[in-house]
């Protein structure tokens, strides 16, 4: 369903109408397309203490990589990067304040500011409050700057193992991810070949692809040049083979909470195995838990995490995911504040963040394979424009961009998470949400 007021807002009567009663004006996102794949215009390199990501090889050599213009100062940046790795004490600090204070109001509409921290020194508590503190800042920037600008912090120690999340983060593929701490290790990294077909030559396997986000997640992949295999339950076969031809890829119809599931998907891969394994399949069941029956509890935490674990289980022991894949699961923001009536839901989704986080590295140690998931907030869908009218406005509006998202922004917030450069990105869990309100 549109979003009328969006669009309302875009115009000459609905920015005075809105300006005059102070309501939201959220503005359009600029976001991936095959016209405009990417941003044109200034990149503003600011730093804040003494950097240890300086030199030859180092951040500015990456950042001349994304295609922006690198420059000193900037009238009209698209985009800001403050590289605050080395802050370490108050006055370092103030050195933040001091670089973004004047450039913030000149960042273009849909632009981009990100801030590079280090990890915490648990060894120097002064640089542990310190680089904690902009988390902080990063989150209230977010939440004041407006007019679709996106606010993100990156945590890292090698600017080259951060190549495909800068890549993203400076791009309108990253439109809906805002105010979010994103941790970056720092695995040695492989440059695809070619960055717009970064999954040439990958398989991945898509579970939910029938419809909505994973249609969406299994079209993203396939544009990067993934092969798909595209999952689905037997009563969605239709659609599902609708969309597995129209990408060139394969359907799978089963019930992935089948006991024999996880065999199935093994035989049904190419002999060399699976690259990229997605967990996007999900239902609801919504009560109050005091009018919550099992009958509403169970398929929920079946199909949502049990059946998330017993997959990758199987995969994991059977080898058929190679070595330097990826699995991405969808978690939620319900999984992460909580949400009245969904107490099952939430249940299920946090328990996707625990297996992201403690999988993680044991998965990259024994494996060389990487565990992350997608947070999605409120995105449009057809389930969301069911919901009555006032609470999916509320939905659309309570988040620092003003609106919902779209499957899109999800799908390409997996792809980046999947790609083979993104090796330093493990055990994270991101949130897709605008800066959400909710539990923010």
């Amino acid at each position: 369903m549109a979003d009328r007021y969006l669009s309302f807002t875009g115009t000459a009567p609905g920015r005075f109408l809105t300006r005059r009663l102070g309501l939201p004006q959220p503005t359009a996102l600029h976001r991936w397309s095959a016209e405009h794949p990417s941003f044109t215009g200034e990149l503003l390199h600011l730093s804040a203490g003494k950097s240890p990501l300086d030199g030859p090889d180092g951040l500015a050599a990456v950042l001349a990589r994304t295609g922006l213009a690198v420059r000193a100062r900037s009238e009209r940046p698209v985009a800001v990067v403050l590289d605050a790795t080395g802050v370490t004490d108050i006055d370092t600090l103030a050195e933040v304040h001091a670089a973004l204070h004047p450039v913030v109001r000149s960042v273009a509409r849909s632009g981009r500011v990100i801030v590079l921290g280090a990890p915490l020194d648990t060894a120097d508590h002064h640089q542990a409050a310190v680089q904690q503190a902009l988390e902080g800042f990063v989150r209230s920037l977010g939440k004041e700057i407006g007019r679709g600008i996106t606010v993100t912090l990156l945590r890292l120690t090698d600017a080259n193992a951060a190549e495909s999340t800068l890549r993203f983060l400076l791009s309108p593929k990253s439109a809906y991810v805002s105010g979010q701490v994103i941790g970056i290790g720092g695995a040695e990294v492989t440059a695809p070949a070619d960055w717009a077909l970064p999954l040439a030559g990958r398989t991945a396997l898509v579970t939910g692809a029938a419809r909505g986000i994973g249609e969406a997640v299994a079209a993203t992949l396939a544009r990067d040049g993934a092969r798909v295999v595209c999952l689905d339950v037997p009563g969605a076969a239709v659609e599902l083979e609708s969309v597995a031809g129209r990408l060139g890829g394969t359907a799978l119809a089963l019930d992935i909470t089948a006991p024999d599931a996880g065999a199935r998907i093994l035989a049904a891969l190419p002999s060399d195995g699976l690259d990229v394994l997605v967990h996007n399949a999900g239902i609801t069941r919504d009560r109050r838990l005091v009018n919550m029956a099992a009958e509403r509890w169970s398929p929920v935490l079946d199909v949502n995490l049990a059946s998330v674990l017993r997959t990758t289980d199987a995969l994991l022991s059977a080898g058929g995911l190679r070595t330097g894949g990826r699995i991405v699961a969808t978690a939620s923001i319900a999984g992460l504040a909580g949400n009245a009536g969904q107490t099952n839901y939430a249940a299920s989704k946090a328990g996707v963040a625990g297996l992201v986080r403690a999988l993680a590295p044991t998965a990259a140690a024994e494996h060389g394979i990487t565990v992350n998931a997608v947070a999605p907030g409120f995105i449009e869908t057809k389930m969301t424009a069911a919901v009555p009218l006032f609470i999916r406005e509320a939905g659309r509006r309570m988040n620092s961009l003003g609106q919902g998202g779209l499957p899109v922004d999800v799908a390409e917030t997996t792809a980046w998470l999947a790609h083979p450069a993104s090796g330093g990105v493990n055990g994270q869990v991101v949130r897709v949400c605008g800066q959400s309100l909710l539990g923010a």
